[in-house]
């Protein structure tokens, strides 16, 4: 088992009492980020309490050998999709997908990720091909924030309607529950 995956099973429990989700865990070039999320959205509070709990515990558990840095996060308006549950809540927004080499087809998708479940997804594109691909297909993936002025000035993104504009730039406002 690796450090990303020690870390996981330790800091999930952590993150559940004081309140908010384990999103990721990665551990890269000597960094350990953690992201969290809550469907209100993350605070302060919230990232200051994660990172004293896990802290804590990772001095008790010593999971990683030498030094490191911990950041904790939340996710932010384009979103990492790595979970199967991460792509299920993003059913209905725009994403982004590359493909393992060696997947048929083309490497890059977009378009709205129509259907999730455990096995894979369905992503419709712009010109309205569909494409269906396994979990196991799939090397990375995200959520793409519509940037341009027409979804700000008409508070929807996506087609849903905006709700947590404190957390959000001036003029720009990150869905809630993702």
């Amino acid at each position: 088992m690796g450090v990303a995956e020690r870390v996981d099973s330790m800091a999930s429990p952590l993150c559940e009492r004081v309140g908010v989700e384990l999103v990721d865990v990665e551990y890269e070039g000597g960094v350990l980020r953690l992201t969290i999320d809550h469907v209100d959205g993350v605070g302060m509070d919230a990232i200051a309490s994660v990172t004293r709990e896990v802290s804590r515990a990772l001095d008790h558990e010593d999971p990683i050998g030498g030094t490191y840095t911990l950041e904790v996060s939340s996710p932010g308006l384009e979103r990492s999709l790595k979970r199967p549950t991460h792509f299920e809540r993003a059913v209905g927004d725009q994403v982004m997908v590359k493909t393992c080499p060696g997947t048929e087809g083309d490497r890059r998708v977009s378009g709205v990720l129509e259907t999730a479940d455990a096995t894979g997804i369905t992503v419709r594109s712009a010109d309205g091909e569909v494409r269906c691909l396994r979990h196991d297909e799939i090397l990375q993936a995200r959520t793409v924030f519509d940037w341009s002025p027409d979804a700000r000035s008409t508070g929807r993104v996506d087609g849903r309607a905006r709700a947590d504009r404190a957390s959000a730039p001036e003029g720009l406002e990150r869905k809630v529950g993702r």
